[in-house]
């Protein structure tokens, strides 16, 4: 392949690497793996082995630093490079993490007090959450008129790492937990490592962008397909080592097809007559772009167009920079002074927080409901793909409906959160099989929330610090994790089995209260994204519709 048919430097590789990277960068899904191995060699006991957990679920949701790193990094308009720190920060802190933790439990080094563990999680997990936010944030920079369906396909794949690593520890290291804290140890690093140099800001806008993320879309819905399929025959068969093998080369494959789209896209690219090119501004940051043509259109699939006179450019820029409350980006203090900022929290609170308190039990309550170990695995093992589902479906269908429609997004955290609640009160029922459905249900929508919330905050406050202000309102996940799973799921579940004389309880009303409460809560939080949605529907309307008349129509 010619340099002048493929180059490396291009928002299509940049997103490939982006993918690969995030495709290694889901080990905090695989706590099970080696817990007990940790919790043998350190004699620890199930509430310590879960207090080390606890910092697993901090560590990754509190990438406020990751985030002012990036926009340190980004500052310049000129600095499209600035994303590769913010994933070398990653990789230090990830492989530092994991490799004392497996030093520790493999006896290389005596045995560290408790508080020193959950100092080695907290390293690992923190630098997960300096993955995404490069990533992502970097997506929504190279595609701003599709930053649903970018964040999507990015969120979606960090859903899928957990399930990927799983498949190539099970073929590889099959039965060493040990040696897995090794690989998670390298593999990220390694990964982060060769391809960060790829990940770039480029502000140009082709009018193929969408076709493209389709691709891109329609390969993560095959992986996670494919992985669903082996989840569900492994917990039948028992596969030998031959087939394994197989199964991974095909999976390797499936990951690997992205450069195929991204070889594809310049292909077209370096075909195409005429482009529109972006100068050396970014239009979301500082309006200084200027386009050759004068006629813009709504959407893909719209066939109206505005005509603008070349002496307008001022207006224009006026509504491709303007955010909700200004005409410049807000940074993390000035949208912390912000009522919609609160609703936001307040919303991921009631959501995150439930859904991560309903999968961190589902096998408590499995087992409650007269589940077997073998359904509950399954269930647990499943949720990584309702988890994308929710990730990529919420983020490429709320941008087909701002496309098409002009649906403001908030509207979209309106139906998921109210659906999540849905699902709380299925699993309250404790019908039979109602466990299956509402943890798809549950899944689902819990996922839905990690794509719509950074978008709409790049959408009302700006992207230039989209970074630190949505890490910041990722906070909200463990706080609300920590109410519904120890103030609320462990209080009436322990309240239940005192009365049963034991600390197990078995039937329908171990956990019924708990998810009427989360039910409640959850609902709270949808009518809290409401009146966000009633806030920002006119701005959604005159402004980010307005913002993709310069989008190039395919």
């Amino acid at each position: 392949m010619t340099e002048s048919l493929f180059k490396f430097n291009s928002k299509w590789v940049s997103t490939v690497a982006s993918i690969w990277i995030q495709c290694t960068s889901g080990s905090l899904y695989t706590f099970s793996i080696y817990s007990q191995a940790m919790k043998v060699t350190q004699h620890y006991d199930q509430s310590t082995l879960d207090t080390v957990s606890v910092f697993k679920d901090i560590g990754v949701n509190c990438g406020l630093l990751s985030g002012l790193l990036y926009s340190s990094a980004t500052a310049s308009s000129r600095s499209r490079s600035g994303p590769w720190v913010v994933l070398l920060a990653g990789a230090v802190q990830s492989f530092l993490g994991y490799l004392l933790i497996w030093v520790s439990v493999v006896g290389l080094i005596p045995r560290p007090p408790v508080p020193v563990m959950c100092l080695f999680m907290l390293i690992a997990a923190h630098g997960q959450s300096f993955f995404n936010t490069a990533n992502v944030v970097t997506g929504v920079r190279n595609f701003p008129f599709y930053s649903g369906t970018i964040v999507g396909i990015m969120k979606g794949f960090l859903g899928l790492s957990g399930a990927i690593l799983v498949q190539i520890y099970e073929t590889i290291l099959y039965n060493k937990p040990t040696s897995y804290l090794l690989m998670l140890a390298l593999l990220p690093t390694f990964d982060t490592l060769l391809l960060m140099w790829l990940v770039r800001i480029h502000y140009t806008s082709e009018g193929v962008d969408k076709k493209h993320l389709n691709g891109l879309s329609l390969i993560a819905l095959l992986v996670a397909t494919y992985l669903m399929g082996l989840i569900i025959v492994e917990h039948v068969l028992t596969l030998r080592l031959v087939v394994r093998v197989l199964t991974l080369v095909v999976l390797m494959l499936l990951l690997g097809s992205p450069l195929c789209i991204a070889i594809r896209a310049q292909q077209r690219d370096s075909d195409r007559v005429s482009q529109t090119s972006f100068t050396e501004g970014d239009p979301l940051m500082d309006g200084s772009e200027r386009y050759d043509t004068g006629k813009m259109c709504v959407g893909e699939d719209s066939a109206e167009y505005v005509h603008f006179p070349s002496n307008t450019d001022q207006e224009i820029d006026a509504y491709v920079h303007r955010t909700l409350h200004s005409a410049e980006n807000l940074n993390l203090l000035q949208a912390m002074c912000v009522v919609d900022f609160w609703i936001l929290f307040l919303a991921m609170a009631c959501g995150m927080g439930s859904g991560l308190a309903a999968v961190n039990n589902i096998s408590q309550i499995g087992g409650s409901l007269g589940y077997t170990s073998f359904q509950t695995s399954t269930l647990v093992s499943l949720w990584s793909i309702w988890n994308f589902l929710g990730r990529f479906g919420a983020g490429y269908v709320s941008d087909y409906f701002l496309h098409v429609k002009g649906w403001a997004r908030p509207l979209f955290m309106v139906l998921t959160l109210a659906a999540m609640s849905i699902g709380h009160l299925v699993i309250a029922s404790g019908w039979p099989g109602a466990l299956y459905a509402g943890s798809v249900l549950v899944g689902v929508c819990y996922g839905s929330q990690w794509s719509l919330m950074p978008t709409i905050t790049s959408e009302i406050f700006g992207v230039i610090h989209m970074g630190t202000i949505f890490n910041t309102i990722t906070i909200a996940s463990p706080v609300g994790s920590y109410i519904f799973s120890v103030r609320v799921i462990g209080y009436i579940y322990d309240q239940e089995a005192s009365e049963e004389k034991g600390i197990i309880c078995t039937g329908t009303h171990c956990f019924m209260l708990s998810f009427l409460i989360m039910a409640s809560a959850t609902l709270f939080g949808s009518l809290a994204a409401l009146v966000l949605f009633l806030r920002t529907r006119t701005f959604y309307s005159q402004v980010i519709v307005r913002r993709l008349l310069h989008s190039v129509r395919e």
